[in-house]
């Protein structure tokens, strides 16, 4: 449950008045892993957890520090203080930002330090004082799963009771087509008591949840929607609804994965994220251009058009994300903005007239991007379209889904080797007020080529076989 704490003494109150046993601190390494430990409530010191820091191994995290300077602390966030959700002993959990050990200073390669700085520096434009971020999280709850991947052998299989594939099994005999899977009722709809569960359960954490359903693609398929949230609070959210959905999925002898495209010929999973900025407690992105949109709301598109492939090294991080990053499946592949036509990289949602509710949409994310960085990085590419006041172009209404279209618009570039090379070429508004290092960036860069892409690349793929082994 949430505890609605501000300051490190809420925090104590709270742990009192709760009955709490230990206390768990969580933090994020440079791709996206929530890490944590846990002490036991009488070893638990505020004077640490908020002032001086907690001591932690940085060498053995991912995109962090080397052995010869691994060490780290962690400073928690009393405002992020809950009581955990998952947990069976009470538990009091806490976010926590990275900082260096010997001068306390925010370690630049800590995701929700980027994202700390990307609204300082929002700040410090003058241009809004709020961005308000509204992700839509897609993910699959699989009933089994297994992969795996040696020097002589490769595979992996899913399997789910909604899935067609089962439709020959004697059963129920209510198995979801493929792409057949938007908002069927039960018994189609085999996941509604487990996704009212996931979301009772964030509702308990503190999140604003707005509506949960089944998704496009078939196999389970779901959509959580959180409502809109500060560029913080909502990267701490995404952090703890991929905790919960997990968490629950197991509880039920089921596994969640937000993986873009587990499934060939079917939709995959993205995080259109909403986004809007605001000032002295109005909207900036309402208007009377092109969908009711501000001129403002126009060049913070044309900033996200302009660098949309640098942005995709971090908003669609990873070689799966590609898979669904393609013509077809309601791909957001084309880059343009439009009111309606969803295949286009930026849409202006019109379901209300109000100033409040007018936002951009942009399309491209999915769910396995760090969500510190992904909604940094969109918000620097938006304020550099601002700055610069970029042209977004004229707005595409035609069918891009079409074949003969496709020949006429630009789409975003089809790998995560080519978006790294973007992101290498194309990156100095990320390095605006200091938002992100070049430090961050090789770091991230070298990663994902080494360790995602030359390991994917490097090894024969299980349909190669299929094709070529008879040659």
């Amino acid at each position: 449950m949430p505890l609605n704490c501000k300051t490190p003494q809420d925090v104590m109150d709270a742990i009192s008045a709760h009955g709490i046993k230990f206390v768990d601190v969580k933090f994020t390494d440079l791709y996206g892993q929530w890490h944590h430990f846990s002490m036991p409530v009488e070893r638990f010191e505020a004077d640490a957890a908020f002032e001086e820091g907690m001591g932690f191994d940085g060498s053995s995290i991912r995109g962090f520090k080397s052995i010869e300077t691994s060490d780290m602390n962690l400073l928690a966030d009393p405002t992020t203080a809950i009581i955990d959700p998952v947990c069976a002993v009470p538990t009091l959990s806490l976010v926590c930002n990275v900082v260096e050990p010997q001068t306390g200073e925010p370690f630049s390669r800590d995701p929700r330090t980027v994202a700390r700085k990307s609204v300082d520096y929002l700040l410090s434009t003058g241009i809004a004082d709020t961005i308000y971020i509204g992700p839509e999280a897609e993910f699959f709850i699989f009933d089994e799963v297994h992969y795996y991947s040696t020097q002589y052998s490769a595979g992996y299989g899913v399997d789910s009771v909604e899935a067609p594939w089962n439709s020959g099994t004697p059963g129920l005999g209510h198995q979801i087509g493929y792409k057949g899977g938007y908002f069927p009722v039960a018994p189609f709809d085999t996941l509604q008591d487990i996704r009212s569960e996931m979301v009772t359960a964030m509702i308990e954490a503190g999140i604003d949840v707005e509506v949960h359903h089944h998704e496009v693609a078939t196999a389970g398929q779901c959509e959580i929607d959180m409502r809109f949230a500060p560029l913080v609070k909502m990267a701490d959210q995404v952090q703890l609804y991929k905790y919960i959905t997990k968490n629950v999925a197991k509880k039920h002898g089921k596994t969640v994965t937000f993986m873009p495209k587990p499934l060939f010929q079917d939709n995959g999973s993205g995080m259109h994220t909403h986004q809007s900025l605001w000032k002295d407690g109005q909207p900036l992105f309402a208007g009377d251009k092109y969908a009711g949109l501000s001129q403002l709301a126009l060049w913070y598109i044309g900033g996200i058009l302009k660098h949309i492939n640098s942005l995709l090294a971090i908003c669609a991080p990873t070689t799966n994300s590609y898979r669904r990053l393609v013509p077809g499946y309601e791909a957001p592949v084309v880059v343009a903005y439009s009111a309606r036509n969803r295949s286009a990289a930026c849409r202006i949602p019109v379901y209300s007239g109000s100033p409040k509710a007018k936002r951009i949409e942009f399309r491209c994310p999915d769910p396995a991007a760090n969500p510190y960085l992904a909604f940094a990085a969109m918000l620097m590419a938006g304020l550099d379209g601002i700055k610069n006041q970029i042209d977004p172009g004229n707005p595409s209404e035609m069918d891009l889904f079409e074949d003969e279209t496709l020949r006429h618009v630009t789409t975003v570039k089809g790998s995560l080797d080519a978006v790294l090379d973007a992101l290498e070429e194309d990156h100095a508004y990320l390095l605006e007020g200091g938002v992100f290092t070049s430090d961050l960036l090789e770091t991230y860069i070298q990663y994902k080529r080494l360790n995602e892409f030359d390991a994917v690349r490097l090894r024969p793929h299980p349909h190669e076989y299929v094709m070529y082994y008879g040659i």
